[in-house]
């Protein structure tokens, strides 16, 4: 089910680029991270930060991002996503290590990595407010291995941000 849900999220964030462009508001910029509110009919608040740093041995790669969503009126932490700016090879995982000390698997589909349940994205979450980097270990449908390392520089902040204004 949670499956599902993220698989919507990605279909609907890919059709609704131009919509979301029109109606967006700027929440504050917080260290590294943004935090967007979208008008639209659900009201969805996002969270984004870019990476300080790509490796792999990749000649082209489109845009590479973390990012939180939250509906407003939603009882979770928030929905993490990491968009790796290729696909991914099928069935993969990628692996996440924060500050070295707490490692988390995702699931991929197309160009995305998810947590597989609420209570993981809602663990994830607490560690991002805890740590100072992330690093984000993926591997192409050409079989090139990445790594993305992450600041958490202003997740918090981000993070309290969104949660205002959807809560």
């Amino acid at each position: 089910m949670y499956s599902l849900l993220i698989i919507i999220f990605t279909v609907f964030f890919s059709a609704q680029s131009y919509v979301f462009a029109q109606g967006s508001s700027d929440l504050g910029t917080y260290g590294d991270w943004q935090a967007t509110y979208w008008n639209n009919d659900a009201g969805i608040c996002t969270m984004m930060t870019l990476p300080k740093k790509e490796e792999g041995k990749y000649s082209r790669r489109g845009e590479v991002y973390a990012q939180v969503v939250k509906n407003t009126g939603a009882n979770n932490t928030g929905v993490v996503n990491f968009v790796a700016g290729y696909t991914f090879k099928e069935n993969s995982e990628v692996s996440i290590k924060i500050d070295n000390k707490h490692s988390f698997t995702l699931f991929t589909n197309q160009s995305t990595a998810w947590a597989q349940s609420e209570i993981d994205d809602a663990s994830l979450i607490k560690f991002m407010k805890l740590g100072n980097t992330m690093v984000v270990r993926g591997i192409s449908s050409r079989g090139t291995k990445t790594k993305d390392t992450y600041s958490l520089k202003g997740f918090v902040a981000a993070y309290k941000a969104m949660n205002k204004k959807c809560k």
